[in-house]
């Protein structure tokens, strides 16, 4: 099995385990209620909430529509179905990937309005719940009282552990958020020594170019002064050529000259 299989397994089986999860967050909000707490039932619904919607959240980005933040259900998952069906090996097996995705769509929106309704069926209980302590606490005699005093120390004790978890839940996800803001930092200083090392290579290449530059216009200047020198000397003797060239011819005709006198005067 290749990697991309291997992956894909592993989704499933953390598909699977987020589902479940969440299924029982939704067992845990329908029961609320029934018992016949309704304040103490009603300070836990946050709590059970925000755990049913992490699960969410987690689900919606392994099927791939979103990236988001994930909180307690799990942490964030390494791949996304969608990316993960396109790189499968065979045909039949990004068809089959592709349409497991569809089935994730469906059965995630079967979740969600499942959430929902448990969520309006649980609202009511509770208010159903809450009125009848109500009429029981506004009640006389000892029972009311002794009701009036647990509900007090029950609610006050509700209300701390809700704040610790609320706490708790803030912190993990202000720690997920720096973990995510560190990553983007890390890689914003790779991609920079990428460039970096980029730009010193192509440095060096131009260094090189240039000195070998360097190295032909030397190689031209002492070929200018050759080639000067060259015709320098080339010019001289082409002077001198014509001078003596001139000399012989001047000589040639002084003597032409004085032949011809000598004849005329004999």
């Amino acid at each position: 099995m290749d990697e991309v299989s291997l992956a894909v397994e592993n989704l499933k089986k953390e598909w699977d385990q987020t589902v479940s999860q969440l299924q029982d967050r939704i067992r845990e909000i329908e029961n609320c209620g029934k018992s016949g707490k309704g304040t103490e039932e009603a300070n836990a619904l946050p709590r059970l909430n925000g755990a049913a919607q992490d699960c969410l959240a987690s689900l919606r980005s392994m099927q791939g529509d979103i990236n988001p933040v994930l909180l307690t259900c799990s942490s964030a998952p390494e791949f996304r179905l969608d990316l993960l069906a396109q790189q499968l090996p065979t045909m039949e097996e990004v068809q089959s990937g592709q349409a497991l995705v569809e089935i994730w769509k469906d059965q995630y929106q079967k979740l969600h309005m499942g959430l929902r309704n448990a969520n309006l069926q649980t609202k009511a209980n509770i208010k159903k719940a809450a009125q009848e302590e109500r009429e029981l606490l506004l009640g006389g005699g000892e029972e009311s009282t002794v009701r009036r005093r647990n509900l007090q120390t029950k609610s006050g004790m509700t209300s701390a552990a809700e704040s610790i978890t609320e706490s708790l839940r803030r912190t993990r996800q202000m720690m997920v958020q720096e973990v995510e803001r560190s990553a983007s930092t890390l890689a914003t200083v790779d991609e920079s020594t990428s460039v970096l090392k980029k730009a010193e290579s192509e440095y060096k290449g131009h260094r090189s170019l240039l000195s070998r530059t360097r190295g032909l216009l030397s190689t031209m200047k002492r070929q200018d002064v050759i080639d000067r020198i060259i015709l320098a000397v080339g010019l001289l003797i082409f002077l001198m050529a014509v001078l003596y060239v001139v000399s012989k011819r001047v000589g040639v005709l002084t003597l032409q000259r004085k032949i011809v006198a000598a004849i005329k005067s004999g």
